[in-house]
């Protein structure tokens, strides 16, 4: 003979299950919406990481282009060719106290005007 009231029966309830749905829901969405932060933060870090390359470039001409210039440090601005012609770069030239000296900034700039999207770099040029 059984006892009535001594076996429950075992599983979960509606509501347990629509809770336990509702916390894994809200876990994906979270997930998925740091996977999408992610992915832009990656594509900012690799347009900077290329801007920082290609203003390395151009300051490297410069210095070359600087050995044999006594004068004609005029500033320039100019796009890059493909593959990359979503970048422009200009090279600004000012007086130091040491005459002979310049201090050049060359920035590489891309998108928007407006959310002002550049890398600079600054060195020294001796003419």
């Amino acid at each position: 003979m059984m006892a009535v009231g001594r076996y429950k029966e075992q599983g979960f309830t509606l509501l347990e299950v629509m809770i336990a749905l509702a916390l894994v829901s809200i876990a994906l969405v979270s997930l998925l919406s740091l996977s999408n932060r992610s992915i832009l933060v990656q594509e900012r870090l690799q347009r900077e990481t290329q801007a920082t390359l290609l203003a390395q470039q151009v300051l490297s001409r410069e210095e070359v282009l600087a050995s044999g210039r006594n004068s004609g440090w005029q500033e320039k601005e100019e796009w890059f060719e493909e593959p990359f012609a979503d970048y422009r770069w200009r090279v600004r030239y000012e007086d130091t106290i040491l005459s002979q000296v310049k201090l050049v900034t060359v920035s590489v700039l891309w998108g928007d005007a407006a959310r002002n999207e550049q890398v600079s770099l600054v060195s020294f040029l001796e003419n």
